[in-house]
């Protein structure tokens, strides 16, 4: 382990270049003109992990293609690792607001600023130079190693539940590590024990066949933008609390012990408020922030658009409104179930004159952690010898639907242990990572391989 620690640190400029080039490639999975640089990140980055010592195959889904390295050099009687991350990104929009531009990485105070910095180029990255310093020189590892990196998870992942069930056997593995999340704060690295699930959608409400004079049909004719806002109003209660019949009724109840351990954490209100300046803190009351963000489920408009947009005025009556919505769930909620209760609520609340259509996008499970006694040590020993501390266990407030699946499907435990900061601006502009966590992660991850192989 030392060589492969000193192996790391000698070539820590190379690595930090290699990143700023795989983060150049706009593998935004969501947009199809980005198509042909979604395959490029993948053949980059299976290129990648070929001269880090894995054999590599680029296997075709309906969609993007799934990068799959493979080392078995540490024998059958072994276990064996499985490493999941994806190399899509979001979209950079609103482009505007980047300080830099969002493929040209730029460092500043310590940070790369670039889309996929942190999510999650730049820790599946880590774990690709990670068992290349692991393996350089004819080591070996005590564990077996199977990555698997998708590009379609920030889309739903719609391609990736058919093709782990399709490779199941060789991707057996008796524990799969994931670095898709950030630490707790800077200083104190730690290992999650919730994810929380995703059921998003569109709405579309339609009252007329074209736009309208706002004077000639104003008061006349129906405001699709008018109803659609007032539907979007009864989501709610007053108190923050979600008002569709029967939304709690599978919300699992925390016990005593898993809140307090959460009141315990070092978690400043005023802090988390101010670092992002928002104006005030919100949200379901009777439940504290970290509470609202880890074990209680959310409603959240993500758009909204009808009418004139642009510069100045344009009297129209809008004939159409668009808003799109998503829940985020907790254990033992699921999307099939959220979209019949919200047909059922939109039913209720409708006005009329109104047509209103509901799309289903993608959606994904909760998950709440099983990881216990060596695993969990495994984990908190490497990240303790890497950061100085010892990890907090916390809970994460996004999703990553395909979690589940792999306990569900290859019977692995999932160990979710991620190096980015909060405020780290995923899925926003200005994007970034802490280069010295780059190159922690990549020690704590070296460490992490070696204590899995210990019997």
């Amino acid at each position: 382990m030392g060589d492969a620690l000193k192996y790391a640190t000698r070539e820590r400029a190379r690595f930090q270049s290699e990143l700023f080039d795989f983060l150049r490639i706009p593998s935004v999975s969501a947009k199809s003109e980005h198509d042909v640089d979604t395959r490029r990140a993948a053949t980059w980055l299976a290129e990648n992990l070929s001269r880090s010592g894995l054999d590599v195959e680029v296997l075709e889904t309906p969609k993007h293609p799934v990068v799959l390295g493979e080392w078995r050099g540490a024998g059958a009687d072994a276990p064996t690792v499985l490493i999941y991350g994806h190399y899509d990104v979001q979209p950079a929009d609103p482009l505007g607001e980047w300080s830099s531009p969002p493929f040209d990485p730029e460092v500043r105070d310590g940070k790369v600023f670039a889309r996929g910095s942190a999510d999650d180029k730049g820790q599946i990255f880590m774990h690709v130079k990670a068992l290349e310093a692991a393996l350089a020189d004819g080591r070996i590892l005590p564990v077996n190693i199977v990555v698997l990196a998708e590009g379609e998870e920030e889309i739903g992942s719609p391609s990736l539940v058919p093709f782990v069930e399709k490779y199941k056997q060789r991707l057996a593995a008796d524990v799969v590590v994931i670095s898709d999340s950030a630490m707790f704060q800077e200083g104190l690295p730690s290992l999650l024990f919730s994810l929380r699930g995703l059921a998003y959608f569109e709405l579309k409400a339609r009252a007329a066949k074209t736009d309208l004079h706002s004077g000639a049909y104003g008061g006349a004719i129906p405001n699709p933008g008018t109803a659609l806002a007032r539907i979007i109003a009864s989501f709610h209660e007053a108190d923050g609390r979600i008002a569709i019949k029967g939304f709690y009724d599978d919300v699992l109840e925390w016990d005593d012990q898993t809140r307090a351990q959460i009141s315990n954490l070092p978690f400043d209100e005023d802090d988390f408020r101010r670092n992002v300046e928002a104006t005030a803190l919100a949200g379901e009351s009777g439940w504290s922030v970290l509470e609202r963000l880890w074990i209680r489920p959310t409603c959240e408009v993500n758009g909204f658009l009808t009418g004139y947009t642009g510069e100045g005025a344009k009297t129209v009556l809008p004939a159409r409104a668009m808003a799109k919505v998503s829940f985020r769930l907790v254990p033992d909620q699921r999307p099939e179930r959220v979209r019949k209760l919200l047909q059922a609520h939109l039913a209720e609340v409708t006005p009329p004159g109104i047509e209103l259509e509901l799309l289903e996008h993608h959606g994904g499970l909760p998950w709440k952690s099983d990881v216990g006694g060596r695993l969990l040590e495994a984990a908190a020993t490497a990240l303790e010898e890497a950061f100085g501390t010892r990890p907090v266990l916390a809970g994460e407030g996004g999703s990553i639907p395909i979690v589940v699946e792999f306990e569900r499907i290859l019977g692995s435990p999932a160990l979710l242990v991620g190096f980015a900061l909060p405020g780290a601006n995923m899925h926003a502009p200005d994007e970034w990572f802490p280069l010295e966590h780059f190159e922690k992660g990549i020690g704590a991850l070296v460490r992490l391989y070696g204590e899995l192989g210990k019997k």
